[in-house]
């Protein structure tokens, strides 16, 4: 195995930060949150587009609105996601699958609560289609430059004590977070990170091994 770099606790970082789901109420200072945005917008970005904006949201009644909205999401959200769910390996495999519902279920309840901060992701809606003489050169999403945006706000929140997690859920009702905030036709959702004191630990999360999903020059040629 390769000894790890001279940066030993980022390698900690890296491998310890999990999704948070669970908050305790107690207060952010806007100046933790601008320190957790300025690492944000170092993160690579192609061409240095930074095609985003933040939305931070504090207000509680916002906040309780988001809330609302957010909960009735995750009620329609959650039955179709377990259908489509496989049936669990082991008995190890169902408890971890129904820890992590539950607290998937957690957040859904408290998210306009718990999460003493809320940071929406924007992104312009555009395909941002490039041509040639050839035709369209498809380079992906725009969001390829904001998600590791979003892993930098994770990881800062981290240095500071706080958890957070990458949702989505809510754009199941994307008209009506518009509304609640004001968000123009022009932008889009791209994520939204609850933002707090964690109560849960950090710590190793079980995940496949990076072999089993890894294949070298040729699809599916796995090593070990």
């Amino acid at each position: 195995m390769v000894e790890l770099p001279e940066l030993p606790e980022l390698y900690d970082a890296l491998l310890t930060t999990r999704a948070m789901r669970r908050f305790s109420a107690a207060p952010v200072s806007d100046a933790v949150v601008e320190a957790v945005l300025r690492a944000a917008v170092q993160a690579p970005s192609g061409g240095n587009m930074q095609p985003y904006e933040f939305l931070v949201v504090t207000d509680p009644a916002r906040r309780a609105a988001l809330g609302a909205i957010y909960l009735r999401a995750w009620q329609r959200y959650a039955p179709a996601m377990r259908a489509l769910s496989p049936e669990a390996r082991d008995d190890a495999s169902a408890e971890r699958t129904r820890r992590n519902w539950q607290l998937a279920d957690d957040l859904a309840h408290s998210m306009g609560t718990a999460p003493p901060v809320l940071v929406f992701v924007l992104v312009p809606v555009s395909t941002f289609d490039l041509e040639d003489g050839e035709g369209v050169l498809d380079i992906g999403s725009l969001h390829a430059s904001v998600y590791p945006a979003v892993q930098n706000l994770i990881l800062a929140a981290r240095a500071h004590g706080l958890g957070s997690v990458l949702t989505t859920v809510a754009k199941i009702y994307e008209s009506e977070v518009r509304d609640v905030c004001g968000i123009p036709a022009e932008f889009e959702m791209a994520a939204m990170l609850p933002i707090g004191r964690p109560l849960g630990k950090w710590s190793v999360a079980p995940r496949r091994p990076a072999a089993s999903l890894t294949s070298w020059n040729e699809f599916g040629d796995r090593r070990g």
